[in-house]
């Protein structure tokens, strides 16, 4: 009695022994870069100009004339968007913020908001 065994795919050849040969072709899906969210600080009557000025080269590493552009932006209009960050280091920077203002007596407000 013999055996016969089905004919393997060699080389080149597929499993059924054509020269068709398919290439799988992996995708990788596209990440996204994370939402950003700007930083708004908040005009009042009673925060000194100042102090404005003060806060934003502290957190935001603003030289005194950009520090002072932003404070009259922030006094003429009533908000001005003071940095553009990750939710994160935004978030920290709105508690930096305020936590300070609060420590120094002023009602300054400092907000974040999805860009």
């Amino acid at each position: 009695m013999t055996v016969q065994f089905p004919q393997l795919a060699g080389p080149g050849k597929d499993e059924d022994g054509d020269d068709d040969v398919s290439v799988a072709i992996k995708t990788r899906p596209k990440t996204q870069r994370p939402p950003l969210y700007k930083v708004l600080l908040l005009n009042d009557d009673y925060t000194p100009m100042e102090f404005v000025v003060a806060v934003l080269e502290r957190f935001f590493g603003m030289s005194h004339a950009q520090a002072f552009e932003i404070m009259l932006t922030v006094h003429k209009k009533g908000v001005a968007v003071v940095g553009v960050f990750s939710h994160e280091i935004a978030e920290t920077k709105v508690a930096q913020v305020m936590d300070f203002a609060r420590r120094h007596q002023h009602p300054l407000q400092c907000t974040m908001e999805k860009e």
